[in-house]
């Protein structure tokens, strides 16, 4: 739900349990209390997509037997999997453009015992237009963090379980090259395109191709994205890394955004988020201002988190049981 300041402080200080996204100018005003947030003023709200500095999106986590909260760094980001609840859910908030959040992203497909705990998040942000800083908050502390993650446990009651999916509007020709790439890497030089070595940039500018669209890699039948941030001379660099081994494709071009989420919800069949969000990206080149995608409310993010680090994809969770 989208709320202003005053109603936010007034469910932090009746002991709510929460998770909270907004602009840094309210979050610095929040007081001490069982919550985390993150930093970004874009939203996907009942009253369809928005960028708002004067609101913040509140979820009450009232599925919560208990909770506990921890910041990582770099170094320790992989503890998660070792201090999460046998029967929980964690929720993981990340700055943009932190170490933390490269740890994350190339390593995180390599830790099995992800799986075995659903772990749902997202990237923290700031307004393109403006700048600023991507923070994420420790609410119980009363600590914000621009180099570290933040993390809460939560505990599910006996007999309820927590489901995590993800909605993805992108998917590939299959008649297209194959490429492929030595190393895991957020930036690259050379690929492998049909066996052959070629140079990334080269064949994106002789192909023609609009690197709005991100590469996909078909994980048997689940399409994982992976968004081009810059293309230069040389050089082609992403928002989440490439893995050496995956076979990638270009995503057929999407025309219209918002038309292609809602067939893809209705797919999907009906469901209860209890946390969604949306990639910036996403709202960006689908015109997502003033679209409604219902029931999908949530922060529009900088990268989403379903075990690993994902782009361009909607992401959310379930509580069943």
């Amino acid at each position: 739900m989208l709320i202003n300041l005053e109603e936010t402080i007034n469910l932090i200080n009746e002991g709510k349990k929460l998770h909270i996204a907004a602009d840094e100018s309210l979050l610095k005003q929040l007081p001490k209390g069982n919550w985390i947030g993150g930093t970004t003023p874009y939203f996907i709200s009942e009253e369809g997509g928005l960028l708002t500095k004067e609101r913040l999106f509140v979820d009450e986590i009232d599925y919560a037997e208990e909770i506990r909260v921890e910041a990582y760094g770099k170094y320790n980001i992989f503890q998660i999997v070792e201090e999460c609840y046998d029967n929980g859910l964690t929720m993981l908030i990340i700055p943009y453009g932190s170490q933390v959040a490269t740890k994350y992203a190339k390593e995180a497909p390599e830790v099995e015992e992800l799986l075995m705990h659903p772990t749902i998040g997202w990237i923290s942000g700031f307004d393109l237009e403006t700048g600023g800083t991507a923070r994420v908050y420790d609410g119980t502390r009363g600590e914000s963090y621009t180099d570290k993650a933040v993390a809460m446990y939560i505990k599910l009651p006996e007999g309820k379980s927590a489901m995590i999916n993800m909605i993805n509007i992108f998917s590939d020709d299959k008649t297209d090259p194959i490429i492929q790439f030595n190393d895991n890497d957020l930036s690259v030089t050379n690929c492998i395109v049909n066996g052959q070595d070629v140079n990334l940039s080269e064949y994106i500018r002789k192909k023609g191709i609009d690197i709005k669209m991100p590469l996909v890699a078909d994980y048997n039948g689940s399409y994982i994205n992976t968004s081009i941030k810059e293309v230069t001379d040389s050089t082609v660099s992403f928002y989440a890394p490439v893995f050496r081994n995956i076979e990638y494709r270009f995503a057929v071009d999407v025309e219209d955004y918002a038309a292609k989420f809602r067939e893809r919800i209705n797919e999907a069949g009906a469901h209860r988020p209890a946390l969604s969000c949306n990639c910036i990206l996403n709202y960006q080149f689908g015109n997502l201002k003033g679209q409604k995608i219902p029931p999908y409310t949530g922060p529009v993010t900088f990268g989403e988190v379903a075990y690993q680090l994902l782009n361009q994809t909607l992401v959310y969770c379930e509580i069943l049981g």
